[in-house]
């Protein structure tokens, strides 16, 4: 192919599809009419005389201004014939830079092996596009010419073909043909969509660009002929995705080190712990500035390679990300599509797995973190704790300025003397108000203040000689910090063998954050269910510290809300009858507020005092909440240090990656979906199920991958998306754009405007849409029969059945929520429950490479109107046998694929198809990366057509 070789004509506004677009960056304008021709030989002479050749057609343009050739396609070989029908058209899309004047060299091979490319020449002809656009009959008939252009060889004929939407006589004729013929597989190429094609949608142009298409024809069981479409494409979400992500990491963590700057003077034990965090904090914000600086040098392509995997500035970027669509036409029946992701396991490959994978290292690190916690004389919050301290900056972050706000609203409408305005701005200042003091109920609030207050000088002070009989003279000061008990020959966090509970007696000194009193008080269990941090083992007790004082600042929010609240019912009372709205007034109504106020005067006058009073307490409140959550996180880092910090930069790596893949298929498929209500309605109403196929095995490096895996695909669970208008329809404003933070970050979608109209109210007024990702994985490689046998297969056993629970849970409140007409109609009518029971014996059933366990959940996924997702290491040589195979397992189920040319249309995809070509794009070499011995390992049906494959770097 022109575009694997990477010639002049493939650059620049080529096949890259740049100019070929209007303004809006959507719409396709052909350029030259569309041609496709198919090729035939007759009375070819083999290299010997009695021997009938195995023939294939080379095909190569020779632009007539730079004279020199490039190699655009080539036909599948035909063998045993002096007069082959090639079944394997070629295309000039109308976006291919060629003129009238192109000239097209046809040559002809004899070939002997496939497996070693191995062939001789036998002849070539010459033509230009010109001569066919005028031939008569759309037909030209040249002479093949041997090496000297002396002695004809035999004949080629070219006939130009129409691959549009073929007629009744057009199937017949076809299928007369072919009878008359060899029986094989008709693919026709190009890089680039017809004209007519749908795929070319206004919005796709935005996202998805550099498409490759193979068109094939495909005979049914009733001797009729589909029509089947390939398209892959690459995602610019491939690298923006990523470079926003890491923005937000860094301003996230450039937060976090003023955050605890501003927790003010702490103990010389608490300084030096929070001077170290900081110093980590900076070292992981300057590795994140250089690789975005880095990112942002990019230009060319939208994808990375798989050959650039374990490349460090690239590690945030999805390996190989491309999405690919089928579509079919089959005659009197409606089109059909259906689409899959196809991605790199998301996995840290350059940080390597020698220790594992995140699933492993958060496990054990998670139970480190409380020996190392009493080590370091920190309080030791477990996973739940540090996620609600980190939801409650949030929440606070976030609501105080909404609050003073609409408190601003407030004023505004009382000075308007509105009083339809002054109860809008007061219902949404309660709500939020509201919303504001149930954030801070928890028992962690108070318990980390207590912590505060006792890791503050004047508490060390004021305990100097407290301290208990026979640890005299010992105080925070004498502990060194993590990094320098491991100089001194101590455990850091990272030693395994550090044995939680069991510190030495030279590491025994009294520690201020456990309870002096020795007591043991017994928590009580709140109301949101969730255990609270016991007082022995979080908060110190000091009887000079008001344990109720927090209590009463955080009431004090309320009880001003409730002032206003009594305010604005007196001047509604103070109104004419005709303008009072007709809203009961509360039973608590604060007297002695509204008397000490004058009830003639103006309203902003009288509301304001109160007003200015109650973003006061939610300031207080803030101040407070924020340094006590800080502190929280202060310690979760400091007995964490340096391991802790090496992981939340994994976890970065590793979500970064599996958000860009899951954007990418939310987008295509909301794209898919602009016209289906049903689709709409379930978005919305339930949201869609995102199902990731990895076929990796559970045996040396690639377990360490699909654990990482793992927890990046659970992570996408923090995940919500958002439709908007999009300013204008320009491609740059139709790039979807991260917000939020590591524990919750929203994709807002832009659509132009016309198509933004068209969606459901709910999802136009900012619905929050949910994706629930399930992970499933069956290792097929030679690697997965040492894990079978000898290994440990347990790794995957519990990712299907936990991930087969999430699905099944999805389904059954899909079930509840939507009827069965928003859903997909499918040729099989197997029931969806059905299906998920038989998926659900599969996943406890002990059975080596169950593959099954993959068919049927991405038959559930489809049937769901999910998201399909398929990865290996690389997504190029498992995940393309993998995607081809359910293509054509497709065909076969919803479209009566003939069972003759099950195997041919297989081998067809695998050898023409898109896949190929991805391979082409990524290591330069058409073949896929396995080699005979390995094959003997796989499932017979994902093994890929002699002469594919071969060792080549990956």
């Amino acid at each position: 192919m022109m575009e694997e070789e990477g010639e002049p004509l493939t650059g620049g506004d080529g096949l890259t599809g740049g100019d070929g677009l209007t303004g809006a960056g959507v719409i396709l304008i052909p350029k030259l009419p569309h041609v496709e021709f198919s090729l035939e030989c007759r009375d070819l002479i083999g290299s010997g005389r009695d021997r009938k050749p195995n023939a294939l057609v080379q095909v190569a343009v020779i632009d007539p201004r730079e004279q020199y050739l490039v190699s655009h396609a080539c036909t599948e070989i035909v063998e045993g014939s002096r007069d082959p029908l090639f079944l394997t058209g070629v295309t000039f899309p109308p976006e291919y830079p060629a003129s009238p004047e192109t000239l097209v060299k046809l040559t002809v091979y004899d070939v002997r092996d496939k497996a070693r490319d191995n062939s001789s020449f036998l002849g070539s002809a010459t033509f230009s596009v010109s001569d066919l656009l005028r031939s008569k009959d759309d037909q030209l008939t040249l002479n093949l010419r041997s090496s000297d252009g002396v002695l004809a060889v035999g004949t080629v004929l070219v006939s130009r073909v129409n691959m549009g939407e073929m007629e009744e006589g057009d199937v017949d004729h076809i299928t007369a043909d072919v009878q008359q013929a060899q029986k094989c597989t008709l693919v026709c190429e190009s890089s680039q969509a017809t004209p007519n094609d749908k795929d070319n949608s206004p919005l796709t142009g935005a996202v998805f660009k550099n498409p490759v298409c193979k068109v094939y024809k495909f005979q049914t069981v009733d001797s009729k002929w589909m029509l089947v479409r390939e398209q892959m494409e690459e995602c610019t979400l491939s690298f923006s995705i990523p470079r926003q992500l890491l923005h937000l990491y860094i301003q996230e963590d450039m937060r976090r080190i003023q955050e605890l700057r501003d927790l003010g003077e702490l103990s010389p034990h608490w300084d030096n712990l929070r001077k170290e965090v900081i110093g980590r904090y900076g070292q992981v914000i300057a590795a994140y500035q250089e690789t975005l600086a880095e990112l942002n040098k990019i230009t060319g392509p939208s994808f990375k390679p798989s050959c650039s995997k374990a490349q460090r500035y690239l590690e945030f970027i999805p390996i190989n990300l491309h999405t690919q669509r089928m579509r079919v036409t089959c005659p009197r029946q409606t089109d059909a599509f259906y689409d899959v992701i196809t991605v790199g396991a998301p996995a840290a490959h350059f940080q390597g797995f020698k220790g594992g994978g995140l699933q492993r290292l958060l496990s054990r690190h998670e139970a480190e973190k409380k020996s190392f916690s009493t080590a370091y004389q920190c309080i030791y919050y477990s996973p739940e704790h540090t996620a609600k301290a980190q939801e409650v900056l949030h929440s606070v972050g976030h609501l105080q300025p909404l609050i003073s706000g609409l408190a601003d609203q407030l004023l505004q409408a009382a000075q308007q003397h509105s009083m339809a305005g002054l109860r809008e701005a007061l219902k949404t200042l309660a709500g939020k108000t509201e919303q504001f003091v149930h954030a801070l109920k928890d028992e962690l609030v108070k318990s980390a203040l207590l912590a505060l207050h006792a890791a503050q000088p004047s508490y060390v002070t004021k305990n100097q000689n407290q301290t208990l009989p026979g640890h005299q003279g010992h105080s925070h000061q004498d502990h060194p910090s993590p990094s320098q008990r491991g100089q001194q020959g101590q455990s850091p966090p990272q030693n395994p063998g550090h044995s939680p509970g069991q510190p030495s007696a030279t590491d025994s000194p009294v520690v201020v954050c456990n309870n002096v009193d020795g007591g043991s008080q017994t928590a009580p269990i709140r109301e949101d269910g969730q255990t609270p941090l016991k007082r022995q083992d979080s908060i110190p007790c000091h009887k000079e510290y008001d344990e109720e004082e927090w209590d009463r600042v955080w009431a004090d929010v309320a009880k001003s809300l409730n002032c206003v609240i009594a305010m604005v019912d007196k001047l509604q009372e103070q109104e004419p009858i005709s303008n009072n709205q007709e809203q009961p007034i509360p039973k608590q109504v604060l007297a002695d507020v509204i008397t000490s106020h004058n009830p003639e005067g103006d309203w902003r006058e009288q509301l304001c005092p109160l007003v200015v009073r109650l973003k006061e307490c939610v300031a207080e409140v803030v101040v407070r909440a924020r340094r006590a959550m800080t502190f929280v996180l202060l310690q979760e880092a400091a007995c964490s240090i340096p391991q802790g910090l090496f992981l939340k930069q994994r976890r970065d790596v590793v979500f970064s990656q599996a958000l860009a893949a899951l954007a990418c298929g939310f987008v295509m498929r909301l794209y898919a979906g602009m016209e289906d209500k049903g689709f709409l309605r379930q978005l919305h109403l339930v949201g869609l199920v995102a199902q990731f196929e990895s076929l990796l095995s559970t045996y040396s490096e690639e377990i360490g991958m699909l654990e990482d895996m793992e927890v990046g695909i659970s992570d996408l669970h923090r995940v919500a998306f958002k439709i908007t208008q999009a300013k204008t329809d320009d491609p740059c404003d139709l790039q979807p754009v991260v917000i939020g933070r590591r524990e919750h970050y929203t994709v807002e979608v832009p659509l132009p405007r016309l198509a933004f109209q068209m969606l459901p109210h709910e999802i136009k007024e900012g619905k929050a849409l949910q994706v629930y990702p399930v992970l499933f994985n069956v290792g097929i490689n030679e690697q997965q029969t040492i894990a079978d046998r000898f290994g440990d297969i347990s790794l995957q056993e519990r990712i299907n059945q936990r991930n087969f629970e999430i699905l099944d849970s999805y389904y059954k409140s899909l079930s509840d929520k939507v009827p069965s007409e928003c859903l997909p109609c499918f040729q099989t009518r197997t029931d969806l429950k059905d299906l998920l029971g038989t998926l659900g014996q599969n996943v406890v059933t002990k059975k080596r490479k169950n593959v099954e366990i993959l068919w049927l959940a991405g038959t559930i996924c489809r049937r769901l109107n999910g998201i399909r997702f398929t990865s290996c290491k690389s997504a190029k040589d498992r995940t393309s046998m993998s995607v081809t195979l359910e293509q054509c397992a497709l065909l076969r189920d919803e479209h009566q694929l003939n069972k003759d040319y099950f195997i041919r249309a297989l081998d067809c995809m695998r050898r023409e198809g898109c896949r190929i070509e991805n391979v082409q794009k990524n290591i330069k070499c058409r073949k896929y990366a396995f080699n005979m011995l390995q094959l003997m390992a796989f499932p017979k049906i994902y093994r890929p057509p002699e002469g594919t494959y071969g060792k080549v770097d990956s």
